[in-house]
This record gives C-alpha cells, structure tokens and sequence, in this order.
C-alpha cells in the first residue's frame, strides 16, 4: 500500500532522514519508536507532504508521490494528526468535526456518526468549545477530525504523549476499534500501547531505519525495545 524508499529529508541542509525503507500493508497498524531526536517526526511529515525529500522515493498503492501537496495527499485519503493536540478552540467539538467532513466531502452526520461510534462521550461535548478539552479529549477529537471521509492512511504523532494512564486505556480502545479498517503509522513512545496494537515496529536512531520486527509474537520480548528507547 504504502512504500518509503530510501527516504533522506530535512531542514534546509540539515538532514534528518538517511535511506529510510518503510512498507504499509493494506489494515496493518504500524508504530515507529526510537529516542526523541530520531527523525519520526520528520518522518510522517515527509509522508504527509509538509517536507520535500532530498531523495529518496515515497509510493501509494504503486504511485509516487513525488510533487503532490498536503492537499492532495489528503484527497487520496492520507490525514496527519500531530503532536501538538491542536484543535480550533473557540469553535464547539460540534463545529470541529463539521469543518473536517467539509473538507472530506463528507456529510457531516456521517462524520458525526464515525466519531462517535469510536467515542460516545463526544456526544456529551457536543456543544462545547474545543479549548476547554483537557489533553486527551482533545487527542481523542483530533483522531475523531482524522477520520472524517473514510481515510486510506492515518499519520499520528505520539497519540498518548503527556496523558494520564486512565485517557491512555480511552485511545488505546479507539485505536483497536480502528484496526483493520484502516493503515496507520504511529510514532509511540508508550512500550505498552506498542506492544499491544502493533502489527509491525520500525526502530529509529540517528534518521535511520536501525530494526524492523515484523513479526507480532517477537513483542513481548521488551527488553529489545527498551535498549532502543
């Protein structure tokens, strides 16, 4: 589905990325973890069109990616959701949704319904601003935006970054709920919530792509991750 091919991208000449081979298969839920610093971050922008490679190839379901916007890249069904828990705050939860399935193309009742279906307790937000969200309902709200238009590919940023353990189990629900319906990369610092969603984990040190373990009954073996981290 998706091919990352010997990727090198950055900032200006810094470079970040060196050779990065990474694959997505069609449902897989896949996490990238590794020591702050390691370029995952850099690594779901490229993805996501907000960085240009320096070189390097980027392919969906067969198609480079090279030269198409963010825009395009989210008409072709790829949504990224960031680090920063960024959500329009004066607008209701309602309101938030409802901008996201416009710019789907997506009823908003369809989008409303999706979200909800994932959270039911967005129905009891409904009304309020977003900016009065604690951390991780507005993570949960940003996932909820991300799947508005039945997405092919979901980018997240460290979903569970700075959240109490009890939100933790929240997103970890919704995120199961989601799978097999539709691909995600994942950068997780979380060893627990790797272990227990990951269809397959890419190690990161220094830019590069250092360990792939492809295969789910490996992960309980933590001490291998845990050297990484």
């Amino acid at each position: 589905m998706l091919e990352v091919l010997r990727l090198d991208a950055g900032y200006g000449p810094a470079r970040v990325l060196h050779e990065v081979d990474l694959v997505v298969r069609p449902g897989e839920m896949v996490f990238v973890v590794g020591r702050n610093g390691a370029g995952k971050t850099t690594l779901l922008k490229t993805i996501a069109g907000l960085l240009a490679p320096a070189a390097g190839e980027i392919r969906f379901e067969g198609r480079s990616l090279a030269g198409l916007t963010p825009e395009r890249r989210a008409r072709m069904g790829f949504r990224y959701v960031n680090q920063e828990k960024r959500v329009f705050s004066r607008l209701s939860v309602r309101a938030n949704i409802e901008l996201a399935a416009r710019g789907a193309g997506e009823p908003f009742d369809a989008a409303w319904r999706r979200a909800v279906a994932l959270y039911p307790k967005l129905e009891e937000f409904r009304a309020l601003p977003a900016g009065r969200l604690s951390g991780g309902q507005r993570e949960i709200l940003l996932i909820g935006r991300a799947l508005a238009g039945e997405p092919r590919l979901l980018l997240i940023d460290e979903p569970t970054e700075g959240l109490a353990a009890i939100v933790i189990e929240d997103i970890l629900r919704i995120l199961e709920r989601m799978r097999q319906s539709v691909s995600a990369i994942i950068v997780e610092q979380n060893l627990a919530v790797v272990r227990r969603l990951a269809d397959r984990i890419y190690v990161m040190k220094e830019g590069r792509i250092v360990h792939e373990i492809a295969d789910p009954r490996q992960l309980a073996a933590s001490e291998q991750l845990e050297c990484f981290l």
